[in-house]
């Protein structure tokens, strides 16, 4: 193990980006995403993608000189053509113009299609918030979910995040979850150190409960709650596919195989002004007095401060330096 600055990460991660294929401004549109998840813990969508992402542009999976195409077809609607590129980079292109809409509007939708999976929703909605806007997030994903009872797969994780503003450029609130128990990448993590997983995360291609990560990896996760959490991975299912022409989960090849069709996945952000309700401050505020009256609790994100500098597994350190052409 050893611990490096969030900016040596971010900054590597950059350069490893750009030396496979990404043009310089998306390389580090990239680098800012895994950096972030990195300062937040967030392992599964920081560094452990960045092989992969390095693979895919030397593959032509992902294209990492696309132009994403901003246009805004509607009043309130924006949408950004990924072009087979990068999430981060079509986002970054489109925010001002939905920061815009919504402003203008009340609520506007940000629709990104032919997009290589975005990783962490709320790296996005976070960005919405500091805006000063409300953002709910969603995306789908590859396969690996079956119906409750079920035995085929039919939808991916399919997270969802949400980020409240704080009136201030902060965040007063964000979650980011998928919709199952656990995200696919704790499986796969698991199998690779040779761990059981918890019972209730998976079960094995017959549908029984599983605590063999590869067991699960030939069955299918449990979505959160049971029928609850499916149906919420059904709506961001039905809403990222459908309304950005992105593939359906059932049609997505796996997300970090080196080559092969693109991703052509879709992300699907709301983006509400807060000002609609005069009310809107006041009740915020007494929702999180409400919260703070509990001894130990806060609002889901509340107050939450980025790592500088965070632990690294040797390996994967040594990854990264390869990958950037330092070793």
């Amino acid at each position: 193990m050893t611990v490096q600055p969030i900016s040596q990460i971010t900054t590597l991660s950059a350069q490893a980006l750009e030396r496979h294929g990404a043009a310089p401004w998306v390389g580090a549109s990239v680098a800012d995403a895994i950096g972030e998840a990195e300062a937040t813990g967030n392992k599964i969508c920081g560094l452990y993608y960045l092989e992969s992402y390095c693979l895919q542009l030397k593959s032509g999976r992902v294209d990492g000189q696309a132009e994403p195409v901003v246009t805004c077809p509607r009043p309130g609607t924006v949408r950004a053509d990924a072009a087979n590129g990068f999430a981060q980079a079509a986002f970054l292109r489109a925010l001002p113009e939905a920061v815009r809409a919504a402003q203008e509007n009340g609520t506007a939708m940000l629709a990104v299609g032919r997009a290589h999976t975005c990783t962490s929703l709320g790296y996005f909605t976070r960005q919405i918030a500091q805006a000063g806007l409300i953002g709910l997030g969603m995306t789908n994903a590859t396969p690996v979910v079956a119906p409750p009872g079920g035995t085929k797969r039919v939808i991916g994780t399919n997270p969802i995040a949400f980020s409240v503003p704080d009136g201030a450029g902060g965040v007063a609130m964000q979650f980011d979850q998928s919709t199952t128990a656990v995200a696919f990448g704790k499986i796969t993590m698991a199998k690779a150190a040779g761990k059981s997983i918890p019972e209730g995360w998976a079960v094995d291609k017959e549908g029984r409960p599983t605590t063999d990560p590869a067991a699960a990896m030939e069955g299918s996760l449990v979505s959160t709650g049971g029928y609850k959490g499916w149906g919420f991975g059904l709506m961001a299912e039905i809403l990222t596919a459908g309304l950005t022409g992105g593939l359906a989960s059932r049609d997505v090849a796996p997300l970090k195989a080196p080559d092969g069709a693109p991703h052509d996945l879709g992300q699907i952000y709301l983006l509400i002004d807060p000002g609609v309700s005069d009310a809107f401050g006041a009740r915020l505020a007494r929702i999180m007095e409400g919260v703070a009256e509990n001894e130990g609790a806060r609002m889901p994100g509340q107050g939450k401060v980025l790592a500088t500098e965070v632990d690294v597994e040797g390996a994967v350190w040594a990854q990264l330096q390869s990958l950037a052409g330092v070793a």
